[in-house]
């Protein structure tokens, strides 16, 4: 098992911030790596870390690991509009407990998810994350397909979710 139990060697180690710790790690069939922090997820081929709040979903399908990033495209009153990128797919030679480290680092960072059909048409999903390193939630919306995100309904509408939704408890 190449997970915790090993300890990952030095010329695999990616340059982690001063709190982040290594929590597992695997090889990919093409000779690279992918290393689980507390901080977050490193994959081959790039040079910086994946949040986990960043990831919008992860799938484990034995060998393949699938990561769809989200990234911001766009800001609101109190929240951040994310959209997926391309998913990133790799696949482990010994994948150990690194798909289960990711899908239990990626739930953990959802405090608040609901999905809202709009007035003015489409729909949103409204989600609370926690960031490590920051406290409190930090809120993302991401429209649904179609869903015309400069509508002033639309964003207004929007508005009112994040706010009625950050006054929710999360924990």
């Amino acid at each position: 098992m190449w997970g915790r139990g090993k300890k990952l060697p030095a010329e695999r180690r990616p340059a982690l911030e001063r709190d982040e710790r290594v929590l597992g790690w695997a090889r990919t069939t093409d000779d690279g790596t992918v290393v689980t922090t507390n901080r977050g997820l490193w994959l081959p081929g790039r040079a910086e870390r994946l949040g986990w709040h960043e990831i919008h979903k992860a799938t484990w399908d034995n060998p393949r690991l699938t990561i769809t990033p989200g990234a911001p495209v766009g800001d609101g009153d109190g929240y951040t509009i994310m959209a997926d990128q391309p998913p990133i797919r790799v696949s482990l030679t010994d994948p150990g407990d690194v798909p289960s480290q990711i899908n239990t680092r990626v739930t953990r960072s959802v405090a608040v998810s609901t999905h809202h059909t709009l007035a003015a048409g489409g729909a949103v999903r409204v989600v609370g994350r926690r960031v490590p390193g920051v406290d409190g939630v930090t809120w993302h919306v991401r429209y649904d397909e179609g869903t015309d995100a400069h509508d002033p309904l639309v964003v207004l509408q929007t508005a009112q979710l994040v706010a009625e939704a950050a006054y929710v408890p999360t924990e």
